[in-house]
């Protein structure tokens, strides 16, 4: 498949082939690696046994994570399904989640001992939006009542999931990571759709996901809608035109962070973790910058009474970015697209003294 930027999706960042050397990088940037696994690579097909090889491998990683000292904060799905399970019909099949389980069972069980925290789906209202609603993620579906489907499947998995978790490491805290978003309605015609987008996303997400002992958080985007939604990557130029401050994919708000940390604690009154916030740039200037705008607003957010227990920046190096490509760069670590080199930048010493230090100079 081909992605936005022209890039082809057969290698990314080739982080297994670098694991000695992403270690390095991730024990710079605090006490806790968020991360997953490969569910197509451990799992041939639907109730298999775990492939032993990949086995041996994650518990490498894992093993040598927490001897230097990182806590792992693991991550069942996100977003990618091993292709048997979507020819079988994917989520959008109830009978498709007891593969899930199972898969989270094995999960549980081999690489249980290394982590302190649990996500059970990395933003679920993105991958069933951008799946099944809007067309943008395989199986580029575009239909609303196959989006609330999956969204209500996703839910039934994690409340199963939740359960095996507690059974087995009753301590250890279980959540997602709910995708927020500021929806600005900017036109007279745009507030019904700018309210019916936050509300589906946040609302629609929080009634489902109920079975939680935190609210993990990730904060990118603010979207004016004038009265559909202007982004850069859809309308290049057209946020400049609005002089609406930017990064290289959307509307740059980190006021929106600390109205949706209110929100969320008023709505549930549990902790909160911001488990991703980063923006899209390759100026590692505006990343520190955004940085110390987020952590600015997370502060005050602290000091009006929030239970927020942590932050995690997006990304460790240069990721993939889905169907958009590598092109769109989110790491403290810069990746070159065609040798696969790591470099830290400017920003990721700057995170690394942030995080050493527990204090940033705003």
């Amino acid at each position: 498949m081909e992605t936005q930027d022209g890039h082809i999706f057969d290698r990314t960042t080739d982080h297994e082939r670098r694991r000695e050397e992403d270690i390095e990088y991730i024990t710079k940037f605090g006490t806790v690696y968020r991360c997953g696994v490969d569910w197509s690579k451990l799992q041939a097909g639907p109730f298999e046994p775990f492939d032993e090889a990949w086995v041996d491998d994650y518990q490498s990683f894992f093993a040598q994570l927490v001897d230097e000292g990182m806590e792992i904060l693991f991550v069942f799905h996100h977003f990618a399904n091993p292709i048997w399970f979507e020819e079988a019909g994917g989520w959008a099949k109830e009978e498709n989640i007891p593969a899930f389980i199972d898969f989270a069972q094995q999960c549980c069980e081999y690489f249980g001992e290394y982590v302190f925290n649990w996500n059970t789906f990395n933003e679920p209202n993105v991958y069933a939006f951008a799946s099944y609603m809007a067309g943008r993620f395989p199986p580029f579906k575009r239909s609303l009542k196959k989006a609330n489907l999956v969204l209500k499947h996703l839910g039934m998995a994690h409340d199963v999931v939740y359960d095996v978790l507690k059974a087995r490491y009753p301590d250890k805290w279980v959540g997602i990571s709910m995708n927020t978003l500021w929806a600005h309605a900017k036109h007279p015609l745009a507030y019904l759709p700018a309210w019916w987008v936050e509300r589906w996303y946040h609302k629609k997400t929080a009634k489902i996901f109920k079975k939680v002992d935190y609210w993990g958080l990730s904060y990118y985007a603010y979207i004016p809608f004038t009265p559909f939604p202007v982004t850069e990557v859809e309308k290049p130029g057209k946020l400049n035109k609005l002089k609406i401050p930017h990064d290289d994919m959307w509307g740059y708000q980190p006021k929106g962070l600390y109205r949706i940390l209110k929100k969320v604690h008023r709505w549930h009154k549990k902790p909160i973790i911001i488990l991703e916030s980063g923006i899209c740039t390759e100026d590692p200037q505006k990343r520190i910058q955004s940085i110390k705008d987020y952590l600015t607003w997370i502060h005050k957010a602290i000091q009006e009474g929030l239970d927020i227990r942590g932050y995690i920046h997006w990304s460790t190096w240069d990721n993939f970015e889905w169907t958009l490509g590598p092109s769109f760069r989110f790491g403290l670590v810069y990746v070159d697209l065609d040798t696969k080199n790591r470099y830290l930048t400017p920003a990721g010493e700057f995170y690394a003294r942030l995080t050493s230090e527990n204090a940033v100079d705003v």
